[in-house]
């Protein structure tokens, strides 16, 4: 191999690594503030994101709250009924438009707050809009091509480490031996 294509073959190698490094910290930072949540208030990394999301914007729409979230509503959607079953968060009509639902903190989830850890989630969005415009816009379009690479695009991505929603579908009937 001649010495042009060993210096290239070698930069490769040493962009890739550097990505992966680079993702590698990014996932620890991610794990390690989930685990805390878990370990702290016993609710999942997303949930606590959500709750103090939910705690900066009030009382608001699970809509307004995925804007808040840069999350799809879906995911967000799927997070707040889980906060609702543990009484952290309320849902009930707007007191100014009957037929809009707000969510808002319960007592609980104010109480809960209290206790929690910053959570990564905030950290890695406040970085990402400290970068310059031309830094973050390349970020994002080399990002993006490299999820198409991979064949990761189509649906909306849940929220870190939140367990996916379980699809619904036809239950499988018990055989009775016939064919």
């Amino acid at each position: 191999m001649g010495s042009h294509i060993k210096r290239v073959a070698s930069a490769e190698q040493g962009e890739v690594r550097e990505v992966m490094d680079g993702i590698r910290r990014l996932v620890r930072l991610l794990r390690v503030s989930a685990r805390a949540s878990e370990q702290l208030v016993g609710i999942s990394g997303a949930q606590l994101f959500v709750l103090q999301r939910l705690a900066e914007a009030g009382p608001c729409s699970v809509n307004t709250l995925a804007e808040q979230t840069l999350t799809h509503q879906s995911s967000v959607s799927t997070v707040v009924a889980r906060l609702i079953e543990r009484g952290l968060v309320t849902r009930r009509p707007s007191p100014r438009d009957g037929r809009r639902v707000e969510v808002s903190l319960a007592p609980a989830g104010r109480a809960l707050l209290r206790e929690a850890p910053p959570m990564a989630q905030a950290q890695l969005i406040a970085g990402l809009r400290r970068l310059k415009p031309d830094v973050r816009e390349g970020f994002a379009r080399g990002l993006s091509a490299l999820v198409s690479e991979l064949g990761l695009d189509g649906d909306s991505p849940p929220l870190f480490f939140e367990e996916e929603a379980k699809p619904r579908g036809r239950r499988k009937e018990k055989s009775n031996g016939a064919a």
